[in-house]
């Protein structure tokens, strides 16, 4: 789970393939990280699922191939809290 400074969290997780069945992951729980940050590293028919806050403005589609670091999947749209509204 990352949480964001404004307190939006997004779930990452990290699946292994049949054939490789090999990941390294090289955040640590507590630990803050930056956007520069690596997650981790998943081999040969891994994949990794994202899921982003509702209103996340999504850039890509089912079926495009990512490149992490590289490809914008999408962009948060700021929190807002209604508690406080």
């Amino acid at each position: 789970m990352i949480r964001t400074p404004d307190g939006q969290d997004i779930l990452v997780r990290q699946i292994a393939g049949a054939m490789a069945r090999r990941i390294v992951t090289y955040a640590k729980k507590g630990v803050e990280a930056s956007i520069e940050d690596h997650l981790g590293f998943i081999k040969f028919g891994s994949r990794v699922d994202i899921f982003l806050p509702l209103g996340t403005e999504i850039y890509v589609k089912i079926g495009d191939k990512t490149i992490g670091g590289i490809t914008e999947v999408g962009r948060l749209r700021p929190n807002i809290n209604l508690d406080n509204a």
